[in-house]
């Protein structure tokens, strides 16, 4: 098959969307090499982690053609090579295809990885809301395939835009395997000298933002054994003025760690290091920092409310995202615990491993089969 795949993310973003991509894109490599898979994107973003897994991966990467309209290419113009390079099949990895792909024969799926703007519409812009919502929507009703990332947003996207409940599939996300390895100890030190890390603390991964819900932790901090410091990865936007106002108000500056720009690298390092993996965001299409942290053995306290529970497992512990008292109580609950945080980790460990990439990349491609089959319904 001659397989092709919006590659914007893939080849731009180093996080999120583009571990996503470049994960699922080495692992068809890797296991279905008969067939040839072709990445369209606008750009490549010169960095060396995004250069050199283009470089050692056998795909065929795929720019503009000459005189095309960068900003309306991924939409609309993108058809005329995928004519010319002979696709069976188009996967737009994030959320939206080209339009027109069924006038011209392509199969097509569509990943959508949530429909927070609309299920909490008061996160985003007005502009941004309307954006996302016209491309995804029009993605679910005209591509051939919907995979959401988890259960959560399959309801979603069947409560926001009435899609039939067997167009959609779902196929969950894995992390980098780097998250999978144990760590050095040599490589221990140098990480707790290099970002000045105590021996005990607890970690909170993800984008500074309402959402992620990390005034939360601040809050029930102050009621945590005082032997643990919070270790805080993550770029930080608006709403980190009103946790470091919070953070002053409760005396607790000495008790946070903020880290921004952390070299990917090192962030498994962190994980592995980290005592308590505390997540207690609001909403989520599925939760993928947890994942990194299960792998990672160690324990995880997040909230309920979306898809954490999906993430997290059995082995994991669930909190209201509206409770800092019992944030605080469980988590020291499991610092005082040595059999419950060995419990947590052997749990956590064994759950996980149904989001091997191996696994998943094999769902992905029996999906590809059976669409290409005509086996599924589509609006």
């Amino acid at each position: 098959m001659n397989i092709g795949f919006d590659g914007k993310r893939a080849a731009n973003n180093l996080t999120g969307l583009g571990n996503y991509s470049r994960s699922l894109l080495a692992q068809l490599l890797k296991l279905f090499d008969q067939n040839q898979y072709f990445v369209y994107t606008p750009k490549v973003t010169k960095n060396p982690k995004i250069i050199a897994f283009f470089e050692s991966h056998q795909l065929q990467l795929k720019l503009p053609s000459p005189g095309s309209i960068k900003l309306f290419w991924r939409s609309f113009s993108i058809k005329k090579q995928l004519i010319q390079d002979k696709i069976d099949l188009f996967h737009g990895l994030s959320q939206e295809i080209p339009v027109g792909l069924r006038k011209e024969k392509i199969k097509s799926v569509v990943t959508i990885h949530d429909l927070i703007y609309l299920r909490h519409p008061e996160y985003y812009k007005t502009i941004d809301r309307y954006i996302y919502n016209k491309k995804s929507e029009y993605a679910c009703k005209n591509s051939d395939r919907i995979i959401a990332i988890s259960e959560r947003t399959k309801k979603d996207i069947i409560d926001f835009y009435a899609i039939p409940e067997d167009k959609i599939e779902v196929i969950y996300q894995s992390c980098d395997d780097s998250f999978k390895k144990l760590t050095q100890l040599d490589a221990q030190k140098k990480v707790l000298k290099k970002y000045e890390l105590p021996d005990k603390y607890l970690l909170n991964v993800g984008t500074i933002e309402p959402r992620k819900n990390l005034l939360l932790v601040i809050e029930g901090l102050q009621a945590i054994n005082h032997d643990y410091k919070l270790v805080v990865v993550g770029k930080q936007q608006a709403y980190a003025r009103i946790v470091k106002a919070e953070i002053n108000r409760l005396n607790l500056n000495d008790r946070v760690i903020f880290l921004e720009k952390i070299p990917f690298e090192d962030l498994p390092v962190i994980y592995q290091m980290a005592t308590i993996f505390i997540y207690p965001s609001l909403y989520e299409g599925f939760g993928i920092p947890i994942i990194e942290a299960l792998y990672s053995k160690v324990p995880v306290i997040a909230a309920t409310g979306s898809c954490l529970e999906e993430a997290g497992g059995p082995g994991s512990i669930y909190i209201s995202p509206s409770n800092a008292k019992e944030l605080a109580l469980e988590t020291n609950k499991v610092l005082a615990d040595k059999e419950l945080q060995k419990n947590m980790k052997e749990e956590g460990l064994k759950y996980v491993q149904q989001f091997d990439n191996q696994l998943l990349a094999k769902q992905l491609m029996n999906c590809y089969l059976k669409t290409l089959n005509g086996k599924f319904t589509s609006c």
